[in-house]
């Protein structure tokens, strides 16, 4: 993401790069995690009317374990965000406070 004018200074980056990606990388994550969730439900009530169904089954545990890798990638995010606020506020520290809203 680019800031809006030529030369950047902390609170613009601040503002259109930190935060915008930081909301815009959890929105992305959270989106795909309700989208593996519903797929998950639908194949867990499509797994109890059929039991005996392997390939059903198959996809069942696929899609769980998707599911598994991005809710810990949530988790990743924000050790991310964290971190980079924490590089952030040693670099501008002295020209820029970011609001506490991250």
């Amino acid at each position: 993401m680019a800031a809006p004018s030529g030369s950047v200074n902390c609170e613009e980056f601040a503002e259109f790069q930190l935060m915008a990606a930081h909301v815009s990388r959890d929105r992305v994550i959270k989106n795909c995690i309700a989208q593996t969730s519903a797929v998950v439900k639908s194949l867990r009530e499509e797994r109890e009317k059929n039991l005996d169904d392997l390939t059903l089954l198959k996809r069942l545990r696929k899609e769980q374990t998707k599911l598994k890798w991005m809710q810990s990638e949530l988790n990743v995010e924000e050790v991310v965000n964290d971190r980079s606020w924490k590089v952030f506020n040693e670099r501008c520290r002295i020209h820029f406070k970011p609001p506490k809203n991250e």
